[in-house]
């Protein structure tokens, strides 16, 4: 099986769990062709950078998928037809990413690339 990347948003006038009852849904169509959801994210009402069907604002959702390729087909041909998914991208990654994605990452952590040095190794 191969290991997948799936977000789609929402319509803005949609309720928050009418957005779970979506996220269930796809995740029953791929956990019936013999995948698995391992990660569900809702990143929650955000802004568009331009306007979508007449959206300003959607509901974005990340899911990690760990299925056959036929499953993720069969979940993107649902969602074509789907009136209330606006957008959505599927990507096919090498593994999958353990812990919060990074929307959902805490901003304030100064990680070892983001520490700047001088020339003889002294950090500023």
């Amino acid at each position: 099986m191969s290991f997948y990347e799936h977000v789609f948003i929402a319509r803005q006038d949609l309720a928050p769990n009418q957005v779970d009852e979506l996220t269930d849904k796809y995740a029953a169509v791929i956990e019936k062709d013999g995948g698995k959801v391992t990660k569900r994210e809702n990143w929650g009402l955000r802004n568009l950078a331009y306007r979508i069907q007449k959206n300003r604002k959607g509901y974005y959702v990340l899911m990690n998928i760990d299925a056959p390729a036929s499953a993720v087909k069969e979940m993107e041909r649902l969602i074509r037809v789907d009136e209330d998914i606006i957008r959505h991208l599927t990507i096919k990654v090498d593994q999958l990413e353990e812990g919060p994605s990074a929307m959902l990452a805490p901003k304030n952590k100064k990680s070892n690339e983001d520490i700047l040095f001088d020339t003889n190794g002294e950090e500023f």
